[in-house]
């Protein structure tokens, strides 16, 4: 699946979320687990972080650095990532997303706890689906989603749950994603 990761990035941050009841700012960390119909998106994902683990610490800083900039750092594999939520996202329940074109998102409801979303993605791997994350505490989350997409030209869908944990107010080398406007 030469998209997996794309898609897998764009599903974390576009789930992140900002919520009135004191959601703390600073650095998250948002772990999740896939599971897909036809087993390929484990697959790709296993084949990812062996080819992460086998490159050279030089070249894995150069792609750590570069994720860090885009707003994202892997923590514990490939299923957990870091992501900065700024004091200002966190206060005017901005949603960080990924800045991708080729993507539509849609709150369908938003409580001082809990976030209900759709998207919708075009191009060469589309993928649609919905997802709810709720706020348990200022410091967690917990969320489920469902995608739609097509894995080897046949359709796929994907179970996505995650949880999020507030780790610190600094958010070190990683910056905020830029809330999509």
């Amino acid at each position: 699946m030469k998209c997996s990761l794309t898609l897998l990035l764009l599903a974390i941050s576009s789930t992140s979320f900002a919520a009135s009841s004191g959601m703390k700012a600073g650095l998250w960390e948002h772990s999740f687990t896939m599971k897909s119909q036809s087993g390929q998106v484990e697959k790709s994902m296993a084949e990812m972080k062996k080819q992460m683990e086998k490159m050279p610490a030089e070249q894995r800083k150069f792609m750590e650095d570069m994720m860090a900039k885009q707003g994202l750092g892997l923590s514990g594999g490939m299923n957990s990532v870091k992501v900065c939520i700024s004091k200002e996202q966190a206060d005017n329940l901005d949603i960080p997303q990924k800045q991708n074109d080729n993507c539509t998102q849609e709150i369908t409801s938003r409580t001082d706890k809990s976030v209900k979303m759709k998207f919708d993605c075009k191009g060469s791997q589309p993928s649609s689906g919905e997802g709810e994350f709720t706020l348990t505490s200022p410091t967690a989350y917990t969320g489920k989603a469902v995608i739609n997409t097509t894995t080897q030209g046949k359709p796929d869908r994907m179970d996505m749950d995650q949880k999020g944990k507030w780790l610190s107010a600094d958010c070190g080398n990683i910056k905020p994603i830029p809330t999509k406007k």
